[in-house]
């Protein structure tokens, strides 16, 4: 395990054993952004996550049988969803020991406990040997590794040729404004994030890393209103945020949500690559 990394992923896993937990107690176990089609589309934010959950599941395209990588894995409920709909085997991994327990306990509720895996790795220091999946996708795990290029050139490696990944992300989106540069702080000083990746970043580490029939799509104005949704729903249980890290920082927490909805220079990708 890597321990000198900036955020550790010990800080990660406090982000999500924490604050992430009450997120998650509003949102639901999808917890990850929404796709809606268009701003009339008036979908729930149950359709809108599982919406953008199917089309990482498409750019995967796994068949039964394969292996697949969860890089990230939350409480499994993307990799749940992965599993059952393809037929794949999923391992997921984390850094968080109560998320990788949870995520267990949800494949053998499900049924699926021969078939989704989830254990505790570190992303930037895989155990697994050359070649041994089949697909990998890292889903909102990305901002969090302090250095994306090692994670991508680790996906490369325990990746067969011809193995696909997807990644779906939050970014930085320039030209960035002095708001806009203040909420992109914020974000990486209270998620344990070290920076935001950008789409030219991503192409150029996947190109240096072996990874080829590349395809990124911003797709920032379908994922626009994940973050005032999110920000209403925690509000909902503001005593219990209240009662973890005090009003100041509750305040804050949800001051700087509102702000993050309505900068542009806070963005999402999709993207889908081969090894080569």
């Amino acid at each position: 395990m890597t321990l000198e990394q900036s955020p550790a992923p010990g800080d990660v896993a406090d982000v999500y054993d924490g604050i992430g937990r009450i997120y998650g107690s509003t949102w639901g176990p999808n917890f990850h952004y929404g796709y809606w089609d268009d701003d009339a589309d008036q979908s729930s934010i149950e359709v809108a996550t599982d919406r953008l959950t199917d089309m990482m599941i498409a750019g995967l395209a796994a068949t039964p049988g394969q292996r697949v990588l969860d890089i990230g894995c939350g409480v499994g409920h993307p990799a749940l969803r992965l599993a059952r709909t393809t037929g794949a085997h999923v391992l997921g991994i984390s850094v968080s020991h109560v998320q990788v327990a949870e995520a267990n306990a949800r494949a053998d509720a499900a049924g699926l406990a021969g078939q989704a895996t989830f254990q505790f790795t570190d992303a930037m220091n895989m155990p697994f040997p050359a070649g041994s999946f089949d697909a990998a996708w890292a889903f909102e795990s990305m901002w969090h590794m302090p250095d994306r290029g090692r994670v991508l050139a680790e996906a490369a490696r325990v990746l067969r040729p011809g193995g696909r990944l997807a990644v779906a992300d939050v970014i930085e989106r320039g030209p960035v404004s002095e708001e806009g540069r203040k909420v992109l702080d914020h974000i990486c000083e209270n998620y344990a994030v070290k920076s935001l990746g950008t789409i030219e970043e991503y192409r150029n580490a996947l190109a240096a890393n072996g990874f080829v029939d590349v395809e990124i799509r911003d797709i920032t104005d379908n994922c626009a209103r994940t973050t005032a949704l999110m920000a209403d729903t925690v509000e909902t249980r503001r005593a219990d945020l209240v009662a973890l890290v005090g009003e100041e920082q509750t305040a804050s927490l949800l001051d700087f949500m509102r702000r993050a909805a309505a900068a542009a220079e806070s963005g999402y990708l999709i993207l889908t690559a081969t090894r080569a």
